[in-house]
């Protein structure tokens, strides 16, 4: 097996595995950072590679934090019957997709190529979303990646 598989079996039970203690850590580390984090280097090797990530100019990744749990609405206070009361609420994005919105939102210059999950505790999730700079020299010069560079902004 390749190096990638060994990861990507790490990753598949990380509570599991001797991932758990370095996840432990780096939770209570990431709890003290800001929502939205640029990071040197992607923390799933794997998965950002197959998302599209290069070790190059043009590429950067970002870690998202998002509040977990469900989205339950107050109680409406007016008269209303039992059945229209609306409590529950599912709502119609993932958490994966508000981390890409809000990532989207922060560098408007960039697109996104994908996301993946690196951790969550009782509060929160983290993803980390990988983005390109479509007007990057070394991009709209790379051939398998200048597609990018032809993209409408997505989340705009």
């Amino acid at each position: 097996m390749g190096y990638y598989k060994y990861v990507a079996e790490l990753w598949k039970r990380p509570k599991d595995t001797n991932l758990a203690i370095l996840m432990r850590q780096r939770l209570i580390k990431w709890r003290r950072e800001p929502t939205i984090v640029r990071v040197k280097k992607p923390t799933r090797i794997n998965r950002a590679r197959a998302i599209g990530y290069k070790a190059k100019q043009g590429f950067i990744v970002v870690r998202v934090r998002v509040r977990k749990g469900g989205l339950n609405r107050p109680r409406p206070r007016s008269g209303r019957r039992p059945k229209r009361m609306g409590t529950g609420y599912s709502p119609h994005k993932s958490a994966q997709l508000i981390a890409e919105e809000r990532a989207a939102r922060k560098y408007p210059n960039l697109v996104v190529l994908g996301s993946y999950w690196v951790g969550e505790d009782g509060m929160y999730k983290w993803y980390e979303i990988v983005m390109v700079d479509p007007d990057h020299p070394v991009i709209k010069s790379d051939k398998e990646r200048n597609w990018v560079s032809g993209i409408r902004k997505i989340y705009r």
